[in-house]
């Protein structure tokens, strides 16, 4: 079969696009349509219009000018396929554009087009701002121009990206504005000028433009009979018939319920034409139009019947200077895959043709044509099977150069879940593939084909037949990755080290940069500092609620395992001992200790205290002799370190797999010059006079000069010392410079760019308000201070109640954004979380315009700014502040403002001290207020705050005293009120209100299935949506994410915490009936009905074991009989479902001791406690596995073979060889022979 490239389709950019890892529906066409050059519709164009009295769309007699046809010129162009046509180019072919007129059709391309313009222009700013912090840490003598520049190219850079946010909201609101439909990046090449009969088109040379009244009162039932009427003429130019195409599919997106009138008989015929004309553009646009008519299965057996198996065929083995007919081609059969069963109706020999198109390396169609295989793997692998597909595709993964590795790779797994589709897999050996570009070492390995490879294995590692795979026979497929180690490859190495973090989930400390880079570990001693802070922000591994069950980090326990079996250890002390590179031994150091106080914390006692003497090390380093002794004795001298420096810094993890976004990250934020030790408060009077002076503050009044980081910690060591602030303040103009320089009216502070390395002004300001008000000297001389006045007289600018005006107020947007102005609002804040320094705000009437100011409905960024930086931690008037921006607020206002809360109900404000309840009131009283917020988003940020504070069993009560209704919430509200079940008070609440007996219904009826796929939701999400572990994950994205990978609440879990409810449990009988469904099933069973309904019973028989109270209703067989699905059922995800509830059975002491009987255990903390994260002792029962053999049944066969038409025979000899002649035709290797004879 020839192949090639079409020198002017958007193949290539397609296979760019497919080679990014991203999958593209059937529908998109902006794919690969519309890669038409400007010069050569220019051509066009200017025959079009020297076509003299024949313009397009006038006469419907052919003329021997052909206005409006394809030009020899573009059929000639045959571009390299090193270069990639550019698609992205959306010229129109109407004669009365220019040449080079670029035309962004639709609004999705203007968004995504300004995007990439913001996208490119915070990189310029991000560049801008790391010269200009480079800058500021020289001499300012020597940088004070190039500093000034670059300060200049920093504004300019804010002024665009303000414009081009400017310009993509009002992109975005004009989205939202009805408009006649946009046209896709295709209509470039088949777009229409006529939607009406050429007849009536007689005196014009070109239809108007239709309105968008038009479009709204046309009728496309008639539209649709004119333009098949015009497609019935002969001999028209081949644009003619591409251009009504074009229209009918226009049409079609317009009134998307057309196509399911369409008289086939009719639309069939004209279709059929046009795929059997000799112009390839023109069976371009008969196969587009096609697929944009199809509805249902129906519809393909009828267009089937049109003999289009044999035209795609066709189509697909032509050569290069087809390709937008190939392309469209391929984009036809992509479109059954969009249709319900739309599968079956793909033949065998269109299948065959597109495993041909993907055998060759160097044809553009070949990542689109794998992926389509891809996707009819899994919707039928059984056809794939027959067709030979899976040789391409396992050929695709050993390669790595196939861009969508993990796509691939999850449709192998698909297939590999399931006894009735593992069949047609030769023992998994097509998943191991992605093991071939690190383990052959002969390969010449390039970048790109190891990341390809370790993606997909990453994607492996993330499910559960991927596991089995890879941990079966001992784990040798991992053995064998791990031995790749010792390669000497860098980057495999390197890559391999990241898939391993990645897979456990670790989470690198923040200073492992610095650390890989060679620094020493005892630079990072003052975080012995910020320990007390870490207790309070921090909590424990599983405190607060002990029913919160991390998912993610009993499935990393399992790898982890996994893993260690394989030989980790020794690999990475291999490694250690091998390499030479400084940042990869310290990476493999690091994960090493990582993976050692993993082990130590997740495994059993059993498995991990054999590996903390590192047995690998240890001999080497104890041998002075030896020639590895230095490196063993640097290597555990060095892990000593680590381990010690996290201790300091954060403690041990959460377990593995948490991403810990409990942390408060404010203080990482305001805390950037953290790399100083702090000055002692004790400091004598020498000393602290030659820090002053050391700060050259008393020697200039230019602050670039002085020396800020010195600053911040006078500010907050010697300072805190009265004394010592009082000679600060009358012994020298220290203070008096200093917050002189934050005067708004000085307009220093207030006019320095709003940039990353400024913000060290805003924290030392911050730090000085703070220090200020802790004594008696500093809070007079601030409340005598003209700083706190003038900032009262910048709020009145904004606060429209005052009477005061400005031009240009400091606190307009434009000066929030570009300056530092916003920083007055941290400095108040500061001020704010002491009485003093509310004393002083409420004496400039600062809280009187505070309420005015949230008023405003043009400033939600003033209202925002103003919101998040006040402390609410003292009874005041900004906790009314705070209310009524909760109840009269914009919705934006009003969301932001309830996750302000979470801080106070969930966070370190009140829990961290274990203070009474009644200081915290006030928050809760707010969140049940925001239940009845008219707009729902609001109530379900409100919902999850309190549901995450109702861990808190004080909490929980106090909400239920508050008898919060929530029946106008239904589903939104349902955690909370399960949450109230976990309490005697709150049981007998609902009860009073008949909801116990009605959930418990709903839940046996329904529920307890459809449970099922929300904690299946949750594992995805976990995985796949979760951020990656260097990512910033911001304050207002705690809610969001702070259950994620954790099971969701369970009815029959809550039911079972209170002695009534496992009466009401035991009453009702529901346990026995689950007792019995999981007892009866049968581990071959494949039913998705069967299965859905024993995962249902599996999770709410371990919700309920997992509570002490809940786990006498355990007996010993039912959970033999969870064991033995956990071990050997023949649906591979049903194993890990079992496996999971097994942990959830295992954190209560009935259930530990009952899975130790079955051979089973799990680690347990330092009370004793289960952790949850039960494991087999034996984990080759776990990850065995059965490949049935595949025979296919004999009637089977024979309806086969029924279903495809014999190939056609004939008694005439000559007709017979023509015939077998065509049929080598087919074959890649007899194609030229075949065709020489022909010819002959």
């Amino acid at each position: 079969m020839a192949s090639g490239n079409s020198g002017f389709s958007a193949a290539s950019t397609q296979h760019r696009a497919l080679g990014d890892g991203r999958s593209y529906s059937s529908h998109d066409d902006g794919i690969v349509e519309g890669g038409w050059t400007e010069g050569s519709k220019s051509g066009r164009n200017a025959r079009s219009e020297s076509g003299g009295s024949s313009a397009r769309g006038g006469s419907l007699a052919p003329s021997f000018g052909r206005p409006g046809s394809f030009s020899s010129d573009l059929k000639s162009i045959n571009s390299s396929r090193s270069i990639t046509p550019r698609a992205d180019i959306n010229v129109t072919r109407r004669a009365s554009n220019t040449v080079g007129e670029v035309d962004i059709p639709n609004t999705e391309e203007r968004q995504a087009a300004i995007r990439d313009k913001i996208a490119k222009e915070m990189k310029i700013k991000t560049g801008t701002e790391n010269m200009l912090e480079a800058l500021l840490a020289k001499n300012p003598k020597h940088s004070k121009d190039q500093r000034l520049r670059v300060e200049s190219e920093l504004s300019s850079s804010n002024r665009k990206l303000a414009e081009l946010h400017h310009e993509l909201e009002e992109e975005m609101q004009r989205a939202q504005v009805p408009s006649s439909p946009a046209r896709s990046r295709i209509s470039t090449l088949f777009r229409g000028t006529s939607v009406r009969s050429p007849s009536r088109n007689n005196n014009t040379s070109e239809d108007p433009p239709m309105e968008e009244g038009d479009t709204e009162m046309e009728s496309p039932t008639y539209v649709l009979a004119e333009t098949l009427q015009a497609l019935e003429i002969e001999g028209m130019s081949p644009d003619f018939y591409v251009e009504r195409a074009n229209s009918l599919v226009e049409l079609f997106k317009r009134h998307p319920t057309l196509k399911y009138d369409l008289a086939w008989s009719v639309f069939g015929l004209r279709v059929q034409i046009m795929l059997l004309s000799d112009n390839k553009e023109v069976v371009a646009a008969g196969f587009r139009l096609t697929r944009y008519a199809i509805t249902d299965r129906k519809s393909l057996q009828t267009i089937r019947a049109l003999h289009t198996d044999e035209l795609v065929i066709l189509s697909l083995v032509k050569d290069s200077k087809a390709g937008i007919e190939r392309e469209q081609a391929l984009k036809f059969v992509r479109g059954f895959l969009d249709v319900k069963d739309g599968v079956y109706e793909i033949s065998r020999a269109v299948v065959r043709t597109i495993v041909a198109v993907a055998e060759h390396q160097e044809d553009r169609l070949r990542s689109i044509s794998i992926m389509t295989l891809a996707e009819i793997l899994v919707k039928a692998p059984e056809l794939v099977a027959y067709a030979g597909g899976l040789a391409i595709l396992h050929d695709a993964l050993a390669e790595g150069t196939f861009g969508a590795s993990e796509s691939l790779i999850a449709s192998f797994l698909h297939v590999l879940d399931t006894p009735h589709s593992r069949k047609h897999l030769r023992d998994g050996c097509e998943l191991e593939a992605v093991l071939a570009p690190f383990t052959d070492s002969l390969s010449d390995s390039g970048s790109g084909r190891l990341k390809s490879s370790a993606r997909a294995i990453s994607a492996m590692l993330k499910t559960w037949p991927g596991l089995v795979i890879l941990g079966r026979h001992k784990a040798r497929p991992l053995n064998s990755l791990l031995q790749s180690l010792h390669y000497p490859d860098p980057q495999a190495r390197d890559l391999i080290m990241e898939l391993l973090f990645d897979a456990l989930r670790i989470k690198p400390p923040s200073w492992s940069s610095s650390f890989l880079a060679g620094r020493r570990l005892t630079t990072y001693g003052r975080v012995a500092n910020l320990r007390p802070e870490t207790d309070k922000l921090v909590p424990g591994p599983y405190s607060g609620d002990t029913s919160k069950f991390d998912l993610t980090a009993h499935f990393s326990t399992l790898i982890l395992a996994t893993l260690i079996e394989a030989g980790l250890l020794k690999a990475l002390s291999d490694l250690i001992e091998e390499e030479t590179d400084l940042s990869l031994r310290r990476k493999a150091t690091l994960l090493l200790t990582e993976v050692l106080k993993l082990a130590n914390h997740s495994l059993p006692q059993n498995l991990s205290a054999k590996l903390q003497v590192l047995p690998h090390l240890l001999p080497a380093a104890i041998n002075f002799e030896g020639e590895n002794h230095d490196v063993s004795t640097s290597t555990i001298y060095q892990i000593e370190s680590i381990n010690r420096t996290l201790a300091r810094s954060g403690g041990f993890s959460s377990g593995p797999g948490r991403y810990s976004v409990d942390v408060d990250i404010s203080a990482s934020i305001l805390s950037g010059d953290q790399g100083k030790d702090k000055l002692s408060p004790a400091m004598d009077e020498t000393q602290f006079r030659n820090a002053i002076l050391e700060t050259h503050v008393l020697n200039t009044v230019n602050y670039i000069k002085w020396k800020w980081d010195l600053i911040h910690r006078i500010v907050e060591g010697p300072l805190t010392n009265p004394k010592r602030l009082e000679e600060a303040i009358k012994g020298s103009k220290f203070m008096k410079r200093l917050i002189g320089f934050y005067r708004p009216f000085k307009y220093r502070f207030s006019m320095i760019p709003n940039t990353k390395p400024n913000q060290r002004y805003v924290r030392t300001g911050c730090a000085l308000m703070r220090t200020l008000v802790q004594s008696s000297e500093g809070t007079k001389y601030l409340a005598e201070n003209k700083f706190l006045r003038q900032v009262a007289e910048c709020l009145a600018q904004v606060d429209r109640m005052s009477g005061l005006t400005s031009s240009s107020p400091l606190f307009s947007r434009e000066q929030m954004f570009n300056t530092l102005s916003g920083g007055y609002f941290a400095m108040l804040g500061a001020l704010s979380g002491d009485a003093n320094g509310l004393a002083m705000m409420e004496r400039w009437h600062m809280l009187n315009m505070f309420y005015h100011i949230i008023e405003l409905r043009d400033r939600n960024d003033l209202i925002q700014t103003l919101l998040g930086n006040m402390d609410y931690t003292l009874e005041s008037h900004l906790r009314v502040m705070l209310s009524k921006a909760l109840t009269t607020g914009s919705k934006e206002n009003r969301i932001f403002a309830t996750k302000l809360l979470r801080k106070y109900a969930v966070g370190n404000i009140s829990l961290s001290s274990r203070v009474e309840i009644g200081t915290a009131d006030w928050v809760v009283k707010l969140l049940v207020t925001q239940l009845y917020d008219p707009d729902v988003s609001v109530c379900q940020v409100a919902v999850k705050i309190l549901e995450e504070a109702c861990n808190h069993r004080d909490y929980l009560e106090f909400v239920v005293k508050c008898r919060p209704s929530l029946d106008h919430l239904g589903e939104i509200g349902a955690p909370l009120l399960l949450r109230f079940l976990s309490t005697s008070v709150g049981y007998h609440y609902l009860d009073g209100l008949d909801y116990i007996t009605q959930e418990m219904d709903d839940w046996f009826l329904g529920r307890n299935d459809a449970y099922v796929g929300l904690v299946e939701a949750a594992l995805s999400r976990a995985y796949v949506d979760q951020p990656r572990r260097t990512s910033f994950i911001g304050p207002e994205d705690f809610v969001d994410l702070h259950d994620i990978g954790l099971v969701p609440p369970h009815f029959y879990r809550e039911l079972a915490r209170t002695a009534e409810g496992c009466k009401l449990l035991e009453q009702s009988g529901h346990f026995n009936e689950f007792a019995w469904t999981i007892r009866d099933f049968q581990l071959g069973e494949e039913d998705t009905e069967v299965l859905l309904k024993v995962k249902g019973c599996l999770w709410a028989v371990g919700n309920v074991g997992s509570m002490e109270l809940g786990a006498p209703f355990l007996e010993t067989d039912l959970v033999e009989h969870i064991v033995e699905i956990a071990e050997s059922a023949e649906v591979l995800t049903m194993r890990g479902t079992a496996f999971f509830v097994l942990g959830l059975i295992s954190r209560s002491r009935r259930g530990l001791e009952v899975l130790r009987d079955a051979g089973w255990d799990s680690a347990v903390d330092q009370k004793g406690e289960s952790l949850g994260l039960s494991l087999p002792t034996n984990f080759n029962k776990l990850f065995s596995v059965e490949f049935p053999s595949h025979v296919r049944d004999a009637e089977l066969k024979r309806n086969s073979r029924e279903k495809f038409k014999a190939a056609t025979m004939d008694a005439d000899p000559v007709n017979e060889k023509i015939l077998k002649l065509m049929v080598d035709m087919g074959n890649t290797v007899l194609s030229k022979r075949a065709a020489s004879d022909l010819h002959r």
